[in-house]
């Protein structure tokens, strides 16, 4: 039974981190968040969903950061900046990118 409920946990896990990337791509479709040269998610409309699902995944792209950062001997900023920069580069066309000077463009 024990081994049915781990099973259970991480089916669920699975299907919230899938809910959550295609929130993502559909909140990136709709204009509603974007991706900055810090690495991190930002909002480009700040509705609350947009505002709870940027925090969300900045979240946990920072605990990824600090864990690559820490394995690699960087910094955190470090690893975060370079993160953005292959996240500006792989956005679809039409989605929002923060240039570096702080404007938000459509890619």
């Amino acid at each position: 039974m024990k081994m049915a409920t781990r099973l259970t946990a991480v089916l669920l896990l699975s299907c919230s981190t899938l809910a959550m990337a295609l929130g993502l791509d559909n909140a990136k479709s709709q204009g509603l968040v974007g991706e900055q040269p810090d690495g991190y998610l930002g909002v480009v409309k700040a509705t609350p969903d947009a505002v709870e699902l940027a925090a969300d995944i900045n979240a946990k792209r920072r605990a990824a950061y600090d864990a690559i950062a820490k394995k690699n001997g960087a910094t955190l900023e470090q690893v975060a900046i370079l993160a953005g920069q292959k996240a500006i580069e792989k956005a679809a066309p039409g989605s929002f990118v923060k240039t570096p000077e702080g404007q938000w463009i459509k890619k």
